[in-house]
């Protein structure tokens, strides 16, 4: 019988690293193959630092939650080993290889998202999340960003670092979660007992954001964030959110907005439409779509039917020229480390309050497959 490290050393040299396509603060990220196989994969090298930085916890949780995930919405943890001396470990994530993300199709003007398209990618979004919350699992950091897509167009959700298994309703957490701009309002005002339906808040920013082609509601801070909350969606009243006055950071409105009708803002989109994005940001938790409910949607059922998963808008497949890499290739990662606090950092390590600017871009480079993985490289890695 092998030994543990017999093991370990058996799976590290059972790839072979073609090249270092990202590095950050904690962690490099490296195109690889499996030798036997010559699947492609991409290895997460995390350096194993003080756990005061918080990255030792994003990472064991990151490997726990894949470990018990496999779906095909999900992406897939292929293997984990450990490697470099005792003095610098270095714990190693091999994940599937991923060439591009849904912010980035977002982001392209030169695709055209028809109605099946976009009810693709929420089908494919809703099937990965149900599954995940079926297993007690809250994901707390939805968004294009990181929607990975796969060579054959499928959707795959990533970035469980700030994942977190539930299963009890008086448990206590962090509202310093989630991107702010997909950030629901519980969480703002403080709510520290939630469940599921902070994920669905941020599914219906993803689906707004499909339907107009940029991020939907955009605060610099969580006030202001707030603030657009209430002018887009309308100021809430008791009768909407009954218990909100109770919430640690509630304070009233110096301004009352009324409720808008959502036709307005999506004047293209079906009544089906229009219905399910008005029951994910319902203001009220507790009222608030599952995504069980939402995959029983007549969204779903009604025509058009979803693009198959080949068939989605896709970047041209030739190598993007060189000059395009002016376009910065900033993460998720790049954007947590830049807008965190300290007490973020040292209260809580599954707590990244980012809050973006400018949505981040992403260039493409030669040689062909470098390029694609140096897309999503930085996502996979805590710079």
């Amino acid at each position: 019988m092998q030994t543990a490290a017999e093991k370990n050393a058996a799976i590290r040299t059972s790839y072979a690293k073609l090249a270092k396509v990202g590095e950050g603060t904690y962690a490099s990220v490296f195109l690889a193959r499996h030798t036997a196989t010559s699947r492609k994969v991409a290895i997460k090298k995390i350096k194993v630092v003080d756990s005061k930085d918080g990255m030792d916890m994003s990472a064991i949780r990151e490997v726990k939650v894949l470990r018990e995930l496999r779906h095909p919405n999900v992406i897939e943890l292929v293997d984990v080993f450990s490697s470099g001396s005792t003095a610098t470990p270095s714990l190693n994530l091999v994940l599937e290889f991923l060439d591009t993300d849904l912010e980035r199709l977002i982001g392209d003007t030169n695709l055209v998202f028809k109605p099946g398209d976009i009810k693709s990618w929420m089908l494919m979004l809703c099937r990965g999340l149900e599954f995940c919350h079926r297993h007690y699992i809250l994901h707390r950091d939805l968004k294009p960003n990181n929607l990975l897509i796969s060579p054959q167009g499928e959707l795959k959700i990533a970035d469980f670092g700030m994942a977190r298994e539930w299963a009890d309703a008086g448990l206590r957490m962090t509202p310093v979660v989630i991107t702010l701009w997909y950030r629901p309002p519980e969480l703002l005002m403080g709510s520290r007992h939630y469940s599921t339906t902070v994920d669905m808040w941020s599914v219906g920013c993803i689906f707004a954001e499909l339907l107009v082609r940029r991020p939907f509601i955009t605060g610099e801070a969580e006030l202001q964030q707030l603030s657009r909350i209430w002018q887009v969606l309308g100021s809430p009243t008791e009768k909407d959110w009954p218990g909100m006055k109770t919430l640690p950071l509630y304070m009233p409105s110096t301004e009352q907005f009324p409720k808008p009708t959502l036709r307005f803002i999506f004047p293209a989109a079906s009544q089906d439409t229009i219905d399910m994005i008005s029951k994910l940001l319902l203001y009220d938790p507790s009222k608030r779509m599952s995504a069980n409910e939402a995959l029983h949607h007549p969204y779903f059922r009604s025509q058009p039917a979803p693009t198959h998963h080949t068939l989605l808008p896709r970047h041209p497949t030739k190598d993007k020229t060189d000059n395009e890499t002016d376009h910065p290739l900033l993460s998720h990662s790049d954007v947590k480390d830049k807008n965190r606090t300290a007490g973020d950092i040292a209260s809580n390590r599954d707590a990244p309050a980012a809050t973006t600017k400018k949505r981040t871009a992403l260039g493409g480079a030669s040689p062909n497959t470098v390029a694609r993985l140096r897309k999503v490289a930085r996502r996979l890695a805590y710079d």
